[in-house]
């Protein structure tokens, strides 16, 4: 009996030593992580935390104050080495270490974890988009802003980018979209100068091609959104060509007025005076030709055409 007694007092010695090796081994390896957290080794120090943390749960009760210390350090450090991805400009790592963050915040119950690498993420993503539109990637740029979009509709700026990549494809009707979202969501001014450079570029290459009705609708549309003296250029261009000259009067007034100085102003003047003599308003024609007497281009014949109006 005696005999019986001690094998088993020796077997829960044994087991006491072993549980504070388990123990001292645990501590270890959480101050090894401790250890590089503070040299600045991030991605050695998770390491640490994360073996401290399943080792101190095998232990149950005795591991508990450590395991619940890793579990608030690491989704801290996991967040923290996703910033410094974003900081590198290493977006793909950043998601990729944001969606672990979440994971494990959620896991531990970490909500404040949670909501920030949430937001990190479109903030990453909408620096992402901006990387790909500087090197005219526009259609990852596209993928990307529409991810940003799904997760938040109201964002005026990723809508924004969105037109701007959606009118570098060509994909005018999905630029038009995205524009307008941007402009209900507070950047009314900025999308829609977007949307007049947008279309009035699409009035002059249409113009080019001799369509000249479809000059003057999108030229007029460009004009809706914010009044653009190109594109009542190209409607006094395009309305002229159709011999539409009332209409083309009216447009290139409307340019010499948004452009008083313009460069071809003289020209447009001249214009505007022949087409009202054609018109047989002689009253407008003398006014525009008078306009550039001092022209050196245009005077001479100006004075002439005076000369033959009654």
């Amino acid at each position: 009996m005696k005999k019986i007694f001690i094998f088993f007092a020796a077997a829960i010695m044994a087991a006491g030593v072993a549980s504070a090796q388990d123990i001292n081994s645990v501590t270890e390896t959480y101050n090894n992580g401790a250890m590089e957290l503070e040299m600045g080794n991030k991605e050695a120090a998770l390491g640490y935390f994360q073996a401290a943390l399943t080792a101190a749960e095998e232990l149950g009760e005795e591991g508990l104050q450590i395991a619940e210390n890793c579990k608030n350090t690491i989704p801290v450090l996991m967040g923290s080495i996703a910033k410094d991805y974003i900081k590198a400009e290493q977006f793909d790592a950043a998601l990729e270490q944001l969606n672990k963050t979440i994971e494990a915040s959620e896991l531990f119950g970490n909500a404040a974890e949670v909501e920030e690498a949430k937001t990190l993420i479109n903030q990453t993503l909408m620096a992402k988009g901006n990387s790909l539109i500087n090197a005219k990637d526009f259609a990852a740029a596209i993928e990307v802003y529409n991810q940003v979009m799904a997760a938040e509709p109201a964002n005026a700026m990723a809508a924004l980018r969105l037109g701007m990549a959606y009118g570098a494809t060509g994909n005018t009707e999905e630029a038009e979209k995205a524009y307008l979202v941007a402009a209900e969501n507070g950047k009314e001014k900025d999308a829609y100068k977007q949307l007049s450079n947008l279309f009035v570029k699409q009035a002059a290459a249409v113009l080019k091609s001799k369509n000249y009705a479809k000059a003057i609708e999108l030229a007029l549309k460009s004009n809706e959104y914010l009044e653009n003296a190109t594109a009542m250029k190209v409607a006094g261009t395009a309305a002229s060509s159709l011999q539409k000259n009332a209409e083309a009067i009216s447009y290139l007034e409307k340019y010499l007025e948004l452009s008083p100085n313009a460069k071809d102003a003289a020209q447009m003047k001249y214009t505007i005076a022949a087409t009202a003599q054609v018109m047989g308003d002689n009253a407008k024609a003398k006014e525009y030709y008078t306009a550039i007497l001092s022209d050196p281009k245009f005077g001479p014949t100006a004075k002439q055409m005076l000369e033959t109006i009654k």
